[in-house]
């Protein structure tokens, strides 16, 4: 699988997050848009263990995973408000992100901090269908499916977006994410959209 070169990564304005549904484990591939506005090279890929009691994600630069990236990882077991440092490969802070939890009764509310830029907010754009997704959960039957309707985040700094996420129609997990402010490290913000998915329930 053809891959994006990590000093490109910057360049990118949109970029393509695809799950995969493995045993025990679950499996994010990140590519940069190609020219036909399709899925182009591997910018990273993610595996997350489930129901894991202190959150830790690993990215690496090919889906063998034969070259680490960066991660994330909680400060805490077990914390619905704990924050997740990411880091290099070289363990060097990239950021901070952590989930609202009051916010988040609602809709789902996440603050991300990049050194120099303070702090942006996120929130779900639409406030129906995140009550939608809450109401799911506690219907027979119908609460072992995956929700398959679409749900986006906003994230903003002050009154300017600076990235969202949008998922797409379906029951597996795709998602497109664009890059507003162009000093966001690109990094954290896949860090971020990927854990919008994996730490979701959480």
């Amino acid at each position: 699988m053809r891959t994006v070169d990590g000093h490109d990564l910057q360049t990118h304005k949109r970029l393509l997050i695809r799950q995969r549904i493995r045993l025990m484990v679950n499996q994010y591939e990140v590519h940069a848009e190609g020219p036909d506005g399709g899925e182009g090279g591997l910018v990273a890929f993610a595996q997350q263990k489930r129901m894991a009691f202190k959150e830790q994600v690993t990215l690496y630069a090919d889906d063998a995973k034969t070259r680490p990236i960066l991660g994330f990882k909680a400060r805490k077991r077990i914390d619905l408000a704990s924050a997740y440092d990411v880091t290099d490969a070289d363990g060097q802070p990239i950021g901070v992100f952590r989930k609202d939890f009051k916010k988040s009764l609602v809709a789902s509310t996440w603050h991300l901090e990049q050194p120099g830029l303070g702090e942006i907010t996120g929130s779900e754009r639409n406030k129906a269908v995140a009550v939608l997704r809450r109401v799911w959960q506690f219907i027979p039957w119908v609460d072992a499916l995956p929700f398959a309707w679409p749900y986006h985040f906003d994230f903003y700094a002050g009154d300017r977006i600076a990235f969202s996420v949008d998922k797409k129609f379906g029951l597996r997990d795709r998602y497109v994410v664009d890059v507003h402010d162009p000093r966001l490290d690109r990094r954290l913000v896949i860090a971020q959209a990927v854990a919008l998915d994996a730490l979701q329930s959480r």
